[in-house]
């Protein structure tokens, strides 16, 4: 009897063990919103697509939450001209694509978010960053970097992700830009 009330605790400990044990499948993302204004203040064009968020960008995520690591506090919107994103992309090193530069602000917008995250998201909708192009050029989408200089290649880069096809924009156009963060799981 002594033994077989030994096996039903240790099942007992195996099934609470495997239980704990399971796997939480976590999903991070970035939902961008662009909307393109002329000089006039007539709106040219609206896109909205979903962004790679690199693997430099989620480890920021994980060591500020459980590592307690220093990471930017402050996240920077920039353009990137042709080029696909990849997640081992980093600021100092994205060969298949370069930063878009032709614009009058004279370093990246900031990301400012509305305030604390709720429901596992958060976003800028209410202080989009914006860009007064100067000079005809194509954007080909966006990223956003811990550093705010203008054709900087240090800080962490967070994510990147491309328009469904380039957008051509003119000079004094204004890009206003809402980049929407989201953690999900399923």
């Amino acid at each position: 009897m002594k033994n077989l009330i030994e096996a039903a605790r240790a099942l007992a400990q195996w099934v609470h063990t495997i239980t704990r044990r399971q796997k939480l499948a976590v999903t991070i993302g970035a939902r961008w919103m662009w909307e393109c204004y002329g000089p006039d203040g007539v709106l040219k064009w609206r896109e909205e697509y979903d962004n790679l968020v690199v693997t430099l960008g989620r480890n920021a995520l994980l060591d500020n939450t459980f590592n307690a690591a220093a990471v930017a506090v402050t996240w920077y919107v920039g353009l990137k001209n042709t080029g696909t994103p990849a997640a081992a992309d980093s600021m100092g090193s994205h060969a298949t694509w370069t930063e878009n530069t032709t614009y009058d602000e004279a370093s990246r917008p900031a990301w400012t978010k509305n305030g604390a995250a709720s429901a596992g998201a958060m976003s800028n909708s209410s202080s989009k960053a914006v860009f007064t192009m100067s000079g005809t050029t194509t954007i080909y989408g966006g990223f956003l970097s811990s550093n705010n200089t203008k054709g900087g290649i240090t800080g962490t880069l967070f994510g990147a992700g491309d328009f469904s096809a380039s957008r051509a924009v003119l000079d004094n156009d204004v890009l206003n830009v809402q980049v929407d963060l989201s953690i999900t799981s399923s």
